[in-house]
């Protein structure tokens, strides 16, 4: 594994812990990341090399990964990574970002005989730091193949689900079923206090049925414990939603639900909730 050459561009709460497991495995890795403190830092618990720049960051890279904010990041970093990878190497896109960016950056890169692949995760800043994140991905076979044994070392399952652009809308059928599913809980629990039943053993029981979901598992204590500090952020949630409502307005698919939820979350900003986790909805219902 020493023999490949990878880079990861951005280091935020995700790609710190998924650069990590690159580095762990053995995997010669370059960082990049706009705030210099915390590429350094990174060099300092990993080893590795840092770039100043991305480009500098891919130079010879066999693979190369980025993590970054939105598509305005993608494109920014995506196009000065392109500029110096070589011909045969790949560039993964782990953001998550509209199917649009995907497409218009696959076919750059397609153009410069670069393989890519639009690959955004699920299982947020535990399941990368625990190496247990689940991967969509967009893209060609071939590609995919090639990439799978190093995503492998931060995924619990990755698995090519068409062209690219594909990894973008099945994260956009993640964020909008745990949209639902998150609004479903806060109302349950809410109900559940109003009517003076002991919701930790509501919980207990109902989680063993068919209401078990991730959420209820992960969530639902520290929602009665009402701890929003952590986890994955409401203005987060808001720009993925953003994303998927804008793309059903493109196919002409009805997500009232996800619609009505994604102002839900407004309210929770309002209320100084940007940085709540999601599961924070419980709050205004209170």
């Amino acid at each position: 594994m020493s023999q490949i050459k990878v880079s990861f561009l951005g280091l935020g709460v995700m790609g710190y812990p998924m650069a990590g497991h690159l580095a762990n495995a053995g995997f010669d890795v370059t960082v990049f990341n706009r705030t210099t403190s915390k590429a350094e830092q990174w060099v300092k618990t990993f080893g590795g090399k840092r770039a100043n720049t991305p480009s500098s960051a891919v130079a010879d890279a066999d693979i190369a990964f980025m993590c970054v904010g939105d598509d305005n990041d993608v494109r920014m970093v995506g196009l000065e990574a392109l500029d110096n990878l070589n011909a045969g190497s790949i560039l993964v896109d782990h953001t998550t970002a509209s199917a649009d960016v995907a497409r218009e950056l696959g076919q750059l890169c397609n153009d410069n005989n670069v393989g890519f692949l639009d690959a955004p995760v699920s299982g947020g800043q535990a399941g990368a730091e625990n190496g247990q994140l689940t991967i969509m991905v967009g893209g060609e076979e071939t590609v995919f193949e090639r990439a799978k044994p190093v995503m492998d070392t931060y995924a619990r399952h990755a698995q090519l689900l068409g062209a690219v652009g594909s990894g973008q809308l099945a994260k956009m059928m993640n964020q909008i079923c745990i949209a639902g599913i998150v609004q479903g809980l806060s109302e349950a629990l809410h109900f559940g206090q109003k009517a003076g039943l002991d919701c930790n053993a509501v919980i207990d029981v109902i989680s063993k049925g068919a209401a078990q979901s991730w959420q209820m598992e992960n969530r639902a204590q520290t929602m009665l414990n009402n701890a929003f500090d952590f986890g994955f952020a409401v203005d987060w949630m808001r720009k993925d939603l953003s994303i998927a409502l804008d793309e059903a307005r493109k196919n002409g698919s009805t997500l009232a639900l996800t619609a009505l939820v994604d102002q839900y979350y407004a309210d929770v900003q309002k209320m100084g909730g940007g940085r709540w986790d999601t599961s924070s909805l419980l709050t205004r219902l209170k």
